[in-house]
C-alpha cells in the first residue's frame, strides 16, 4: 500500500495476483482478488475505487472471463453489502475489445438497462453489414428526411438514398454514454447534427466512429 503520488487518488492496494490458464483457477483467483480489495477499501472507508483491467495485456488471458467476473463480482458485492460506491475499470485506449467487452457487460449486468436491445428497424445479417438502405415510403424514412428537410432546406438538391448504419459497437457505446450524461447532468442534452464529408471518409466513421485529430481534414474554405 502506497501513497497517490500525482495520481488523482487517497491511495493504492498492491494486491498479489497470477494469471492461470485454467479458467476455473482464473476465476477463483479474481474472485478472491475483488474480495482483498472489498475489504481494504472498507477498511479505509473509501468510497470510489479504481480497476485496472488485469491479464487483458501482456497476460493475455480471457477477456471474456476477465471482464465477466470483475463486473459481476463487483456488482453482488455492492448489492450485497449495501455499498455507496463510485467503482472503475481502467482500459488502456489501445484495447478497443476489451472496452467493448467492458461495455456490454456493464450494461447487461444494470437493473436499469435491463431491457437493452437494438432499435427495432435493424436489419440482421449473418455478414455483419454496417449500411443498409432504407426504404422510402417507411415511418423510419419519412422521419428523418423531414428532420433533414427542415434544418437543411436550401442547403442541398436532391436525396439520393437514405442509409442506416448498424455498428453495435457504436451503439452500445451511445447507451452508456447517454445514461452517464443524463444521470450527471439532470437533463437530456442529445442534439440531432448533420456531418458532410467525401463517401471514404463516411466508411471510415462508420467503422471505426469520428476521430476528432483528423477535424476539418476533409474540409475547404471559400
Amino acid at each position: 500500500m502506497t501513497p497517490p503520488g500525482h495520481l488523482q487518488c487517497k491511495r493504492i492496494f498492491f494486491l498479489r495476483w497470477e494469471p492461470n490458464k485454467d479458467l476455473n483457477i482464473l476465476r477463483k483467483s479474481l474472485v478472491d482478488l475483488i474480495s482483498n480489495v472489498v475489504r481494504n477499501v472498507l477498511s479505509h472507508k473509501y468510497t470510489s475505487i479504481a480497476f485496472p483491467a488485469i491479464g487483458c495485456g501482456e497476460h493475455a488471458c480471457s477477456v471474456d472471463v476477465i471482464v465477466k467476473t470483475m463486473v459481476k463480482e463487483m456488482k453482488q458485492r455492492i448489492e450485497k453489502e449495501n455499498l455507496p460506491w463510485t467503482v472503475k475499470f481502467i482500459v488502456h485506449p489501445s484495447q478497443q475489445n476489451v472496452y467493448d467487452e467492458f461495455c456490454k457487460q456493464v450494461l447487461s449486468s444494470d437493473h436499469i438497462l435491463n431491457d437493452y436491445q437494438l432499435p427495432s428497424t435493424w436489419t440482421y445479417s449473418d455478414h455483419e453489414q454496417l449500411r443498409v438502405i432504407v426504404p422510402e415510403n417507411t415511418d423510419e424514412y419519412n422521419s428523418i428526411i423531414s428532420k433533414f428537410d427542415k434544418q437543411m432546406q436550401g442547403y442541398y438538391t436532391e436525396i439520393l438514398k437514405l442509409e442506416r448504419i448498424q455498428n453495435e459497437r457504436w451503439y452500445m457505446q451511445y447507451i452508456v454514454h447517454k445514461k452517464d450524461f443524463k444521470k450527471r447532468l439532470g437533463i437530456d442534452t442529445e442534439k440531432r447534427l448533420y456531418h458532410g464529408c467525401p463517401e471514404l471518409p463516411a466508411d471510415l466513421i462508420i467503422k471505426d466512429c469520428f476521430n476528432r485529430s483528423f477535424a476539418g481534414v476533409n474540409g475547404s474554405l471559400s
